[in-house]
């Protein structure tokens, strides 16, 4: 089968693929088929930035063709989505059954990719905002895969958004189709009105004026991967708070459950919808990296396995 692997750090020039031997699922693991392989920016970092080569991960989806000693929730043929941490730009790849959910009839792989990690991270971050009606909350990186997701599910609480973004000009018009308010750049000397909520995935000089437009009494909410300090300061004296999270395991599996299926019958009803920057072959993984780290991408950047 095909993989796409890398063994020294670099850009998206030092991914390449290879042959290599069907993996054997091990005690409570799914052998999928891929179909769809998301690309997200964390992934593509550790490439670049990484002290050493690790697996590559990513969302996946397909068909479970192999079940593991100890599988329980799964058959042969079933269709199936979730993160996979190792080697996941694959035709078919090991799934850790506890990661692994079922992908409705009405979809397709891509959309499954699309959705659900990116809606759950969304999800968890709206709920640790304590988002209240009439509230106005900061988005950063609004135009992807998790902002597209946060823009709709902030509206859906009846807040209003203020999206961020690295470039207004491209990706002004696209967050306010998702339902943005107002559109402020990094690099805009002010972001406005202070808001109540913000929520923070860039770091960085981006993580220092999110804290800033925090208003009295507002809550912070950071998630990315890239380092940044928060000035308590800043926070102290208008009586504002921080948190942060990350979705590298699983907690809480009945909440994440129960916000899974949310996603899917909020996207089946129609009105959270998924953004699909572009659906790439795998063999051109490395065209998918120059998108993310061109910070070009509207959207999900997905890998189809044809």
């Amino acid at each position: 089968m095909r993989r796409v692997n890398y063994v020294i750090n670099g850009g998206p020039e030092v991914l390449f693929v290879e042959d290599v031997p069907t993996p054997v699922p091990g005690p409570s693991q799914l052998l999928v088929r891929c179909e769809a392989v998301g690309v997200s920016w964390p992934a593509v970092r550790r490439v670049r930035e990484g002290p050493e080569p690790v697996p590559l991960s990513g969302e996946v989806a397909g068909v479970v063709e192999a079940l593991g000693p100890g599988v329980r929730g799964f058959r042969l043929g079933d269709r199936v989505t979730g993160l996979c941490f190792e080697h996941a730009y694959a035709e078919r790849v090991l799934l850790a059954e506890r990661m692994a959910s079922r992908v409705p009839e009405h979809a397709d792989a891509v959309t499954a990719v699309a959705l659900v990690r990116s809606g759950l991270v969304a999800r968890r971050a709206c709920a640790a905002g304590v988002i209240g009606r009439g509230e106005s909350v900061l988005i950063t990186a609004a135009a992807g895969a998790v902002g597209t997701m946060a823009i709709q599910l902030v509206r859906a609480h009846g807040a209003r958004v203020v999206a961020a973004v690295g470039d207004k000009q491209d990706k002004g018009a696209f967050v306010r189709t998702l339902g943005a308010d107002a559109v402020v750049g990094y690099d805009d000397p002010s972001w406005g009105e202070p808001v109540d909520v913000a929520l923070e995935c860039v770091g960085g000089e981006v993580l220092d004026k999110a804290v800033r437009a925090v208003g009295r009494g507002g809550r912070l909410v950071v998630f990315g991967a890239q380092p940044g300090a928060i000035c308590s300061g800043e926070l102290m004296t208008r009586g504002a708070s921080a948190t942060g999270f990350r979705m590298g395991s699983p907690a809480m599996p009945s909440l994440q459950a129960c916000w899974r299926d949310e996603l899917w019958d909020w996207h089946r009803e129609g009105w959270l919808r998924t953004r699909v920057h572009a659906e790439i072959p795998l063999s051109r993984a490395a065209r998918a990296h120059e998108v993310i780290e061109s910070r070009a991408n509207l959207g999900k950047v997905v890998l189809v396995v044809d």
